[in-house]
């Protein structure tokens, strides 16, 4: 039996209510402005049945929209600059679909942790969200788009594709929170929300130019291969003792450890010139340091650069590669000022000269960042936490080759990452070199 996904027609869900907060419009702050045409989409994945879950969570949805208002705004300018964007607080709603699945969890492996199983999943989850960039990212379109799918088993995938400019992933996943609060009964959301913030520092003027560059820029979209990865706990494990005995005791992070050997793997792959820059952009979030408000779920990261040769990378001890990883991450609190952030790479020579951007020295970089303990995890719609969670990649979209790593999968031994970060031309090598450590 093929498996196929039937889909309802897309129905706008409003606030239930009045807006909590009266704000007719939201300012932008800098973290937001570079990723207004930036699209993000994660899959939830639920196990164990609720009643209705399509209902259950729509009507949710819309009694927390009340709360989290600015979500069920528009993006608008108040002029010609786009630095005037901001979220128009006009209440016009999510783009919502109910959707169902003939087949099971089970059937199409979306939660088998065996590796190299064969998996109906490919066939599968394209179909499990609303992704379109024009309708999160375009002139007065929704800012967040979201289907429900229920599948034969009683199990039900949540798929929400959001504008980045409207929250990071710390912030989607405090309002999913709310919204499973919602469903079971709750009548508020238990952590207040703060979308402004007016006392975090500025992002540099440079960082933010940079970034634009990046995400408007007319550059052409990469031919990316996308591959679900894990990294065994034994294999971490193992790098870990390493760093401890060759750093006098020292520990390191999971994290730290998987984007170090995701780094090295992709650039053993793809390296045609040692000499030439590997260049490694590391997403963190800095609330704690930035001194954001608790429920703040706008935008709140930097992106410092690790950059070394491609033979450095690729020929250098693990451990060496978790130190330049470590050393990027700890300048970060050194970066406040009282007038803003500094910029972590003042002081660099510039690993990429913005004037000779092409696809080729865009496909030397990697966007790398964490859906670790951010909160993806915590959901509960009635039945319990999720799962897992997914990073549903686009790789025929992106211009800079990225990794979402150590995804939340429940049981699952190591740390899974949704990676696409090779063309298809230098997927084998790319696999190859993983088997190496794994």
């Amino acid at each position: 039996m093929s498996v196929t996904v039937r889909k309802s027609s897309p129905v706008v869900v409003r606030p239930s209510d009045e807006p909590v907060t009266t704000s007719n419009t939201i300012k932008l702050s800098s973290f937001d402005k570079a990723l207004t045409r930036t699209p993000v989409t994660a899959l939830i994945v639920f196990e164990q049945p609720i009643h209705k879950p399509a209902e259950t969570i729509k009507m949710a949805l819309s009694q927390a929209m009340v709360h989290y208002y600015p979500i069920s705004g528009r993006l608008a300018a108040g002029g010609n600059d786009d630095d005037e964007l901001h979220i128009k607080c006009t209440g016009e709603g999510v783009q919502f679909v109910a959707a169902s699945c003939n087949s099971t969890l089970k059937e199409v492996k979306l939660l088998d942790h065996r590796r190299g199983s064969p998996s109906s999943k490919a066939l599968v989850v394209d179909e499990l969200d609303l992704y379109d960039p024009v309708e999160v990212c375009g002139p007065s379109k929704p800012l967040m788009v979201m289907q429900v799918t229920e599948f034969s088993c009683g199990g039900f995938i949540i798929g929400v594709t959001w504008n980045h400019a409207i929250a990071d992933g710390f912030g989607i996943a405090q309002f999913l929170q709310a919204v499973g609060e919602f469903a079971r009964g709750l009548s508020q959301p238990s952590v207040v929300p703060i979308r402004w913030d007016a006392s975090l520092p500025s992002l540099p003027a440079s960082t933010v130019a940079w970034q634009q560059l990046l995400l408007l820029g007319s550059f052409e979209a990469l031919d990316l291969a996308h591959h679900d990865v894990t990294i065994p706990s034994s294999v971490i494990n193992r790098i870990r003792a390493e760093y401890r005995a060759s750093s006098n005791g020292q520990s390191c992070t999971t994290f730290e450890v998987v984007a170090a050997v995701i780094w090295q793997c992709r650039t053993r792959a793809i390296m045609s010139n040692p000499e030439a820059p590997a260049v490694l952009s590391i997403a963190v979030n800095i609330r704690r340091h930035a001194g954001a408000k608790d429920g703040y779920y706008g935008n709140c990261s930097l992106s410092p650069l690790v950059t070394a040769t491609n033979g450095t990378v690729a020929n250098g001890d693990i451990t060496n590669l978790i130190n330049l990883i470590k050393d990027a991450k700890e300048q970060i609190p050194h970066q406040f000022k009282r007038d803003g952030i500094t910029d972590c790479n003042q002081n660099q020579q510039p690993a990429v000269d913005p004037q000779q951007l092409n696809s080729e020295v865009l496909y030397s970089m990697l966007a790398l960042s964490s859906w670790r303990n951010i909160g993806f995890e915590e959901p509960d719609f009635g039945s319990g936490k999720p799962s897992r969670v997914m990073y549903n990649a686009k790789p025929k979209t992106l211009i800079v080759p990225g990794c979402v790593v150590c995804l939340p999968w429940k049981e699952l031994d190591g740390a899974n990452a949704s990676s696409v970060c090779v063309k298809n031309e230098h997927a084998q090598a790319f696999l190859g070199e993983l088997a190496r450590f794994t």
